[in-house]
């Protein structure tokens, strides 16, 4: 008989990023996290938070938590403040572009802290 070996689970890791009133409503800021540059967003006043990789694709630049928020068919968005293409918040796709995507990221806000998921 073939004894299976453990599988290793993914551990995840939530980390403090900073209170959430010290991101300003319908504005974005940059973390690092784990080695990589996290554009975060704020829609509104209440704990509407997303989080995306800040590096815009199309300029090569990290950018994109300096970028125009909004929405397009009531899909939140983030506009690059470089070359102006749009990218969903939700998902990371390019709405101008279907083949370009940017990495998103978990994001949430407990007992008034946002809060970035980092997986090990």
């Amino acid at each position: 008989m073939v004894q299976a070996l453990p599988v290793r689970e993914k551990i995840t890791t939530w980390v403090n990023i900073c209170p959430l009133a010290a991101i300003l409503p319908n504005t974005g800021v940059c973390a690092l996290v784990a080695g990589q540059q996290v554009a975060i967003f704020r829609l509104g006043y209440g704990a509407d938070i997303y989080a995306v990789s800040n590096y815009d694709p199309f300029s090569k630049a990290f950018v994109l938590s300096r970028g125009i928020l909004g929405s397009r068919s009531g899909i939140p968005k983030v506009a690059s403040p470089i070359y102006k293409q749009n990218f969903n918040l939700l998902t990371g796709q390019c709405f101008d572009d279907d083949t370009v995507s940017i990495p998103t990221f978990q994001v949430r806000v407990v007992e008034d802290k946002v809060q970035i998921v980092v997986s090990e």
